[in-house]
């Protein structure tokens, strides 16, 4: 008969799961699933960030003047990175508060997403303005 108490999950799983989530009961499994799809809508937007990133670098060279082109290719590319880790962290923080039924932690991703793009885009500004003189 299988066990469904906290360390009959955790062995089941093994040393890694129980040191990364460690402790509490193993929650509905369908949480556990929309907390995986969350990570990889968040992974997706790192992979779109870093595929702007790499075309602004690539097929700007005709438009945008060096200085910016490689300022903002390195602001996405930063920021595409910065959200691909945080998202497995985010990842983690919400499993372990599903696991102690705690309260969700707050999305710090969300805040940083917001300001990095308006830094982008305040780039852009600037370069547009700029350009039309």
């Amino acid at each position: 008969m299988r066990s469904t108490s906290a360390s009959g999950s955790e062995a089941g799983r093994g040393r890694l799961s129980a040191t990364l989530l460690g402790g509490g009961t193993e929650p509905d499994p369908r949480f556990t699933l929309a907390n995986e799809r969350t990570f990889l809508a968040w992974i997706r937007t790192a992979l779109a960030l870093l595929a702007g990133g790499i075309a602004v670098e690539a097929f700007t060279v005709d438009v945008l003047d060096p200085e910016i082109r490689k300022t903002v290719a390195v602001l996405l590319l930063l920021l595409s990175m910065v959200i691909a880790g945080g998202a497995c962290f985010r990842w983690v923080r919400v499993e372990r508060a599903m696991r102690r039924k705690a309260p969700l932690p707050i999305p710090l991703l969300i805040p940083f997403l917001a300001l990095a793009g308006a830094l982008v885009s305040a780039v852009f500004v600037v370069f547009v303005l700029l350009r039309g003189n």
